[in-house]
């Protein structure tokens, strides 16, 4: 069983910036896809910044482009966001997850390991 934890998350202000971590539980060796979702108050989950390992490239949401920088550490099996200029919709519980096996895919339904999450709160 893959296990992840999140870290980091808090309240700031508009413009502010947070920097999130995710421990993963094993060596990320053999897991596909891994990256970082969030759910807002009364909204679906949505995809933030995915590692695709099939071609080690990382895509990021419209809405956080050029304001989030996702990076990772495979010597300590860790996942790290950057959020940077954050607004006040980028509030939300943000997640770190991981899928067994490779697949070009942005859809939380499609991850199998996931945290427990950590909240981001942004004011105006």
């Amino acid at each position: 069983q893959v296990q992840l934890v999140e870290s980091g998350g808090g309240s700031v202000q508009a413009g502010g910036s947070l920097k999130l971590s995710c421990v993963i539980s094993r060596n990320t060796h053999g897991l596909g896809s891994m990256g970082w979702f969030r759910q807002g108050p009364g909204k679906e989950r949505e995809f933030v910044a995915i590692i695709f390992r099939e071609i080690d490239s990382i895509t990021y949401a419209d809405s956080v482009r050029g304001r989030f920088t996702m990076s990772r550490d495979n010597a300590k099996a860790a996942l790290y966001l950057q959020m940077n200029s954050l607004k006040p919709e980028d509030t939300a519980m943000y997640y770190c997850a991981a899928k067994r096996y490779y697949g070009f895919s942005t859809a939380p339904a499609t991850y199998d390991y996931w945290g427990q999450g950590t909240q981001v709160t942004v004011s105006s």
